[in-house]
């Protein structure tokens, strides 16, 4: 029997000429294309896909697909009311916050930390609460560091370009810089404790600084812990190194370690909250986004098209 050829089967390997043509992905509607956007990590995002053409660009440069990215991470919750000036950047610093400061609680002894006086009985580290101590408010906390009759007083440089900080957003945005520390005294003994905190430029320069009074506990305290926080706004361009030294002495004199006791130090950078920009005329839309990119701080290697 002869077999046709259109009621036979079809030979092995050939598909019909719908499956071989090839498939433009940006025949996808641009929902679909921006949902997959969020699934994509941000800086490759930047780098790789937004260069590809000018729907992709008008695509990620869409407020929606940052905030989208934002739930997605946790950064925000279904109802977040607060402004935002730019989610672009407000995604990428909420990304990257975390305490930059390494060896904060002395678990990890003195190791990270630049001893620059060790006066006395030097810098040693102790369990929480301590000889005529108290118990700190965060019960993750275990341990501090402690100082001696003579001045002890030890750093960190924080380099931020290191962490992930980039020039541009350092220069243009200058968000946040938060400084935070905890200290206590012994109660039996009265102790000074000192705090300077330097933002310098990359030859380290110093362009900003906070440098309160040496704080004095007198000896019969209550030993409670206190917390010391600053807030760097604002502050001129330039600025790439962050310089945090602590610590102190005792004031009675007494040999071993009566001085000031610190711990759960901080160094973080955050989003620095603005009131949001005048609507403007034409609204944002998914049908056909081809508003001009705001000018915002790009990450490094990310080159407007």
């Amino acid at each position: 029997m002869k077999s046709g050829c259109l009621g036979g089967a079809r030979p092995a390997g050939v598909l019909p000429a719908m499956a071989m043509a090839s498939v433009n992905i940006n025949e996808l509607p641009e929902n679909i294309l921006l949902e997959l956007f969020t699934h994509v990590p941000a800086r490759q995002l930047l780098l790789r896909c937004r260069p590809v053409c000018s729907l992709w660009r008008d695509l990620i440069d869409l407020t929606t697909l940052w905030k989208r990215k934002c739930l997605r991470e946790g950064f925000i919750t279904e109802d977040w009311d607060q402004p935002v000036a730019d989610w672009k950047i407000f995604y990428f610093l909420r990304s990257l916050h975390r305490n930059l400061l390494r060896n904060p609680c002395a678990e990890d002894d003195l190791r990270s930390w630049q001893i620059d006086c060790n006066g006395g009985d030097e810098w040693k580290v102790e369990s929480l609460p301590g000889a005529h101590g108290t118990n700190f408010p965060d019960p993750r906390v275990k341990k501090y560091f402690v100082t001696s009759y003579g001045l002890c007083l030890k750093s960190q440089l924080v380099d931020l370009k290191a962490h992930g900080y980039w020039e541009e957003l350092l220069d243009l945005v200058r968000p946040d810089i938060v400084v935070k520390d905890w200290f206590a005294a012994r109660a039996d003994c009265g102790c000074s404790y000192h705090l300077r905190v330097k933002l310098t430029s990359a030859d380290y320069i110093v362009l900003a600084s906070y440098e309160p009074p040496p704080v004095t506990i007198p000896q019969w305290s209550d030993a409670a812990w206190t917390e010391v926080s600053h807030t760097f706004s604002d502050y001129p361009p330039g600025v790439r190194h962050i310089l945090f030294q602590h610590g102190g002495k005792d004031t009675q004199f007494w040999a071993g370690w009566y001085g000031p006791r610190v711990t759960n130090s901080s160094v973080t950078v955050s989003y620095k909250p603005k009131n949001p920009e005048p609507p403007v005329a034409q609204p944002e839309t998914l049908s056909r986004p081809r508003q001009e990119a705001a000018r915002s701080p790009s990450p490094p290697g990310h080159h407007r098209a």
